[in-house]
């Protein structure tokens, strides 16, 4: 039994005879958010007593002669100016505990109108092994699917992979120019994933090297402000705007000496090893060339194709063996490449609907009351990842009938979904709910987000068989009446239960 939703069936009768509009004042019944008012409180009586002009303890005892709860409650108290406080009784607790033990739905009813929800949860770049980052989105993803399904509801679950991006291009970079063949052999993707970081090392050690002077630049500047700032301060003790300015100042300068710090330590990390040292001098405009590499394969480029098609099903397998390990299949993995085709249709229909504009040689979205635009393709004809989940959104509606979509990404791209969903409103989807289930990032030791490219990350693989591992000592330590079998089952349950 639904006990409060049987409760606020019993209050609408009571309410009847006492008022034309019983369900605004149903929904004041409530759980009680201290035990010690009971299970439910309803502060109806407040309300109705104003309408009245009655005391609200002589509205709430009228309604209590009126309220049929014996069955289910023990006597109902009015406490403070007029609040109901409902406590169940403890054997019909027990009655409904032990029917709820006897039915397999633990008396969750399926909803009346089911709705078809597409859940995009996952979804890491394929060319890289998962690593702890992914867990998160994988897990909740996953559990949500569950329990829609479970109230009822038509679930289609999209492993929505990056397997088109730009680290394509890095990853044929490398491999026309870095790649360990033996190394290839033996793990495909292990080998790309170490042509990816060195790629993206090599590119941004250029990069940095060329920005530090003009971070370096910048640091008399912030001591200059926060001179000025302290002085203002002083003068002003009182002035809460002057302390704020100087506070904000000072984590100016923190941010801008850690961010130099970072910029030397990974110019040192290339510089400090000869081999890659000669690597970055040998390949001085890596970054320009990876992205011609990524543009190639776009415009079907046939060498760039063809390694791409190599590719891609060795890492999918990969990915394929990670899921098992978890219990988690997919209805559909359409990857970025599957909506590529579909990408100028798009920007060309936001153009005709002149709901996108050119804006410095790229074409743009403005979402009113946000400042960054939607950008749908960039100045040199590249299209992004706004514009693929644009086309995905139309997949989703127009093909899938989705009622609801929920992405299961972190909250990092908070913004980016709040521009999408805007965007896909004006587009022609206002009847579609979209929702971003948002959670935390999961961070390095520095306090920074794992990103597969530094080579820092812990790989998802090696952390499940390392929880299983010490479930195992564990185990084989207390259980030693459990066959080599059940113990290793034992283990493994305890040691996946352990990291999701």
């Amino acid at each position: 039994m639904d006990f409060l939703s049987e409760l606020r069936s019993r209050l609408r009768t009571a309410l009847i005879s006492m008022t034309d509009s019983p369900d605004s004042f149903v929904e004041m019944l409530k759980p009680a958010q201290d035990g010690k008012f009971g299970d439910f409180q309803a502060n109806c009586a407040m309300p109705l007593a104003k309408l009245s002009k009655r005391p609200p303890k002589d509205v709430a005892a009228e309604l209590l002669e009126k309220l049929d709860v014996a069955d289910l409650c023990e006597p109902p108290e009015i406490a403070g100016p007029g609040f109901i406080n409902l406590k169940l009784k403890t054997a019909r607790l027990a009655e409904e505990t032990a029917k709820l033990s006897q039915d397999e739905r633990l008396g969750i009813t399926r909803v009346a109108t089911p709705r078809t929800y597409i859940v995009d949860f996952s979804s890491p770049n394929v060319a890289k092994p998962m690593h702890v980052g992914h867990l998160r989105s994988t897990v909740i993803g996953n559990a949500l699917c569950r329990v829609l399904r479970f109230l009822g509801h038509q679930v289609l679950s999209d492993n929505h992979v990056g397997d088109w991006g730009t680290q394509f291009g890095m990853i044929i970079y490398g491999y026309k120019h870095f790649r360990d063949d033996a190394a290839y052999q033996r793990d495909a993707v292990a080998e790309l994933s170490r042509l990816y970081r060195l790629v993206n090392q090599l590119a941004d050690y250029h990069e940095l090297v060329a920005n530090l002077p003009k971070l370096h630049e910048q640091l008399p500047l912030k001591h200059a402000a926060i001179a000025a700032a302290r002085q203002a301060a002083a003068a002003a003790p009182a002035d809460k705007d002057a302390a704020r300015l100087l506070k904000k100042s000072e984590q100016e300068l923190i941010d801008l000496q850690a961010e130099i710090a970072a910029a030397v330590k990974k110019r040192v990390a290339v510089e400090e090893r000869p081999e890659l040292k000669q690597l970055a001098d040998a390949h001085p405009k890596i970054g320009e060339l990876a992205r011609r590499e990524t543009a190639k394969l776009h415009a079907g480029d046939q060498e760039n194709k063809q390694l791409w098609d190599e590719f891609v099903p060795q890492c999918m397998a990969a990915l394929e063996g990670m899921y098992q390990r978890f219990g988690i299949t997919f209805d559909m993995a359409l990857g970025e490449s599957w909506y590529n085709p579909m990408l100028a249709g798009i920007v060309d229909e936001l153009k005709q609907k002149q709901l996108a504009v050119i804006s410095d040689g790229a074409t743009c979205v403005f979402v009113e009351g946000n400042t960054a635009p939607f950008l749908v393709q960039k100045a040199d004809g590249a299209y992004t990842y706004a514009t693929t989940d644009l086309a995905t959104i139309r997949h989703r509606v127009e093909s899938l009938h989705a009622d609801a979509c929920l992405y299961v990404v972190d909250s990092r791209q908070s913004e980016h979904f709040q521009l999408l969903f805007a965007t896909a409103k004006k587009f022609g989807y206002s009847q579609t709910e979209f929702r971003h289930v948002s959670f935390g990032t999961v961070l390095g030791e520095d306090r920074r987000p794992y990103k597969t490219r530094s080579g820092d990350t812990i790989g998802l693989e090696s952390l499940l068989d390392e929880a299983i591992q010490n479930a195992r000592k564990i185990v084989d330590a207390n259980s030693s009446h459990l066959s080599e079998a059940e113990r290793a089952n034992v283990s493994v349950l305890v040691g996946m239960g352990a990291i999701i």
